[in-house]
């Protein structure tokens, strides 16, 4: 998304209010969810609820709101952080451009979550039906990777979950990081989001 006049910058100051407001109420839904918790076990201590009985309601009715909230699209990832981005020490030492023909840059087909900073900068895109997700295109890939070279195209900008990424111990992308043995199910064009087998 991008901020193209002021129209742009007050979209953006309004969906990050609306967004702000679906986490304060997450929030307040979490500490209703442990109150419940807490009755429940009480109920349980007393005797007066059969503990498998509710613990395999628990996990289909888990598993139901699951759903539920995917196919509502009522999730909202932002990053929360204490510092900029800019200011981010850290991260991986990867020799990528050596490992770019093996791995054709999985990691930039993972989910990122954006920032408030990100967000408010107007130079990375998300996906708006993700919100605050770095976009992808039809083939998943980051919006911003340069297909060809397979380098970012915001890189000075890239978020800091980018920054921090280190896929040294992620199987999803090696089997062997160290032998350059990546693992064949980034090939599959559903991968990341594909189901595990």
């Amino acid at each position: 998304m991008t901020t193209d006049g002021l129209a742009g910058v007050d979209v953006l100051r309004g969906l990050l209010y609306a967004h702000d407001r679906a986490n304060a109420n997450t929030a307040a839904l979490h500490e209703m969810s442990s109150t419940l918790d807490a009755v429940v076990e009480l109920l349980v201590a007393e005797g007066l609820v059969d503990p498998d009985a509710l613990a395999e309601g628990r996990v289909e009715t888990g598993r139901r709101r699951e759903r539920e909230f995917y196919e509502r699209g009522m999730a909202v990832a932002l990053q929360e952080l204490d510092k900029s981005k800019y200011t981010f020490a850290g991260g991986a030492e990867i020799d990528c451009e050596s490992r770019l023909a093996l791995c054709g840059a999985a990691c930039c087909r993972l989910p990122v979550a954006l920032s408030k900073e990100d967000v408010e900068e107007g130079v990375l895109r998300w996906d708006l039906g993700r919100p605050y997700l770095l976009a992808r295109d039809a083939d998943r890939q980051c919006v911003h990777l340069d297909r060809g070279t397979h380098r970012c195209g915001v890189y000075g900008a890239r978020p800091t979950p980018c920054r921090a990424y280190d896929c040294r111990e992620d199987r999803r992308i090696w089997l062997d990081f160290e032998a350059r043995v990546v693992n064949p199910a980034i090939n599959d064009p559903a991968w990341p989001d594909a189901p595990e087998a």
